[in-house]
């Protein structure tokens, strides 16, 4: 039994009902839904018009994806750390 039991959950989903009513919680998420649309619309126009040209070499996505890049570097042991207090 956790803090937030489904009993819990009821009584607060209940006193939201009497406070609110069904008519307002019905405008209300009916406005969260129009929110978010808009919001996924925005982003994907947005997307659209950032995105970058994609290149015609011919490769698929996934061959870029997969290719391996290695990094040359030589690495050296520091006997003393140097301090600057």
């Amino acid at each position: 039994m956790g803090i937030f039991d489904w009993k819990h959950w009821l009584i607060i989903l209940i006193v939201v009902v009497l406070v609110f009513g069904t008519k307002r919680l019905k405008t209300l998420g009916s406005d969260i839904g129009e929110a978010i649309k808009g919001f996924r619309k925005a982003v994907n126009t947005e997307e659209g018009e950032n995105r970058p040209a994609e290149p015609q070499t011919g490769t698929s996505a996934g061959e870029a994806l997969n290719k391996t890049q290695t990094i040359e570097g030589q690495a050296h042991k520091v006997d003393t750390p140097v301090r600057k207090d």
